[in-house]
């Protein structure tokens, strides 16, 4: 049996060619000329001597360029291998170097570091033309100007169809694979649970990086047929200016987005479009989604995902939904709250969240120690505490890792730590998420200085932001004589926390 996550493009464009895909500031991309580009690039791609399974990494904003790469790399049974365009030249490294990418496409705004890592590694650049592209890169374009079309390739329903790294408890990357039918159960239960039809227009605001917009936004799109308002980062006028010109109907964003636009001044605008409103990437204040219901009269459905759940595994229904709560498992998932034994707890009780279903990632790339650590007979591990009432609504508590998540993305401490760790004047670091109102979190360093050094906390930002992706460095660093330690020199987080 084979089957290509590819194959959603093509029926959607089978039955709306002339449908755009893609709606942009500067026009429109139509469904038949999407699956039409990305048929040329997976030749392309095929010309270049890739084998099927063979991983390449894209590192660009949403762009209608992202949708020709993500479908083409598909179709020519390779594996994509997304990338943060914020990441430094030594983050792309190693995602480069672990996931064994064999070609990488880069947006020209983030080629400088990209050239500094990639090695012998082929760089494609998106924004350059065949006339002034640096020397060693070649042109994206170059790649479907070609012509040709061999077809979608055969793929099995397990096969790895994305590899998103993610970070362990650890700090270090993980790239987790996300196979083809995975990806087409996550979409097609979100775009059931949303109630999205191919009359909809989806606001693509969210990353397309990220699990959460290619899953959620992407992929659920153009399962369905409907268009994209595509915005390639996120502002409240940009934002706004497209929901009233496209006539948006849904929107998915990070609690940080719904508080902008709730704070924002819509002006003439004319937003009544709008019909549902989906928030994951970080617990949502009850507070504020009542004042964005308030403010434009549609409801916010929550959810919770991760990397490793190819976006969505518990969500709130239309017609069902507790506030505050992370709603219950989709389709074909289940979820359950254990005890540090692994017995699952009554109602009431809080534990570690463990989920199972076709949602979850066949494992981590490469990382079969890690793998196992985190799913085990079947159950994913979350690390995340939580607990249940009494009709099955599940509510996360606290996160058993020192997780911060900083406006939806994944701030790992241990990971800064060691940044701030290779600083000459720096004896300890402990980072901690500071409560932030419009982020959710803030990252906040605390940090004990050498004997005879001198740092300041601009000089030691400043450090963190050079070797580190721009939502990762800590914006507050506070010098301290000591980390507080407990007696058998465990250093206290929670005291940091409670400054």
């Amino acid at each position: 049996m084979s089957f290509n996550l590819a194959t959603m493009l093509t029926e959607s464009a089978r039955t709306h060619p002339d449908r755009p895909v893609a709606r942009t500031a500067h026009g429109d991309l139509g469904y038949a000329e999407l699956d039409a580009l990305s048929g040329r690039l997976a030749a392309g791609l095929r010309r270049e001597g890739l084998a099927p399974g063979a991983r390449v990494a894209v590192q660009l904003p949403n762009l209608p360029q992202f949708l020709v790469a993500y479908f083409g790399i598909l179709k020519a049974g390779l594996v994509m291998v997304p990338m943060n365009p914020l990441l430094t030249a030594d983050e792309i490294a190693h995602q480069l170097a672990d996931s064994g990418a064999s070609l990488m496409v880069v947006w020209e705004g983030c080629l400088e570091q990209a050239a500094k890592a990639a090695g012998d590694v082929p760089l494609f650049v998106v924004g350059n033309t065949a006339g002034n592209a640096p020397e060693g890169t070649r042109p994206f374009d170059g790649l479907y100007d070609g012509g040709g079309d061999t077809g979608t390739a055969p793929t099995g329903p397990e096969d790895t169809a994305v590899l998103i790294y993610t970070s362990g408890t650890t700090g270090r990357p993980k790239g987790a694979e996300l196979g083809h039918f995975q990806l087409y159960m996550n979409c097609t239960v979100s775009s059931e649970l949303f109630g999205v039809e191919d009359d909809d227009v989806v606001m693509a605001v969210l990353p397309f990086f990220h699990v959460f917009g290619l899953s959620g936004v992407v992929n659920t799109a153009v399962r369905r047929g409907t268009t994209m308002s595509v915005v390639p980062r996120f502002t409240v006028p940009d934002v706004l200016d497209a929901v009233h010109r496209h006539r948006v109907s849904v929107f998915l964003g990070v609690p940080a987005m719904f508080h902008a636009l709730t704070e924002a001044d819509a002006g003439d605008r004319d937003l009544s479009s709008l019909r549902v409103a989906g928030s994951g990437g970080a617990a949502m204040p009850e507070a504020l989604l009542t004042r964005f219901e308030d403010r434009f009269g549609i409801v916010v459905l929550e959810g919770y995902g991760m990397t490793e759940t190819a976006s969505t595994a518990t969500m709130n229904r239309p017609d069902e939904r507790r506030p505050l709560s992370i709603g219950k498992p989709v389709w074909g998932v289940e979820a359950r709250v254990v005890n540090a034994a692994g017995e699952e707890l009554p109602p009431g009780e809080v534990g570690e969240l463990l989920v199972r279903g076709h949602c979850v990632t066949r494992g981590y790339h490469g990382n079969p120690a890690a793998t196992a650590e985190t799913i085990r007979d079947g159950w994913l591990h979350t690390g995340d505490l939580a607990r249940a009432d009494d009709d099955g609504f599940l509510y996360i508590v606290d996160r058993m890792k020192d997780l911060v998540i900083r406006g939806g993305y994944n701030v790992y401490p241990r990971e800064v730590e060691e940044v701030l760790h290779a600083h000459p004047a720096v004896a300890e670091a402990a980072v901690v998420g500071r409560p932030d109102e419009r982020l959710g979190e803030e990252v906040t360093a605390y940090v004990a200085l050498r004997p005879g050094a001198a740092a300041t906390p601009e000089e030691l930002i400043a450090h963190s932001r050079e070797h580190l992706a721009a939502y990762k460095y800590p914006r507050e660093v506070v010098i301290l004589p000591e980390l507080p330690r407990n007696a058998t020199g465990k250093l206290l987080k929670r005291e940091l926390r409670d400054r």
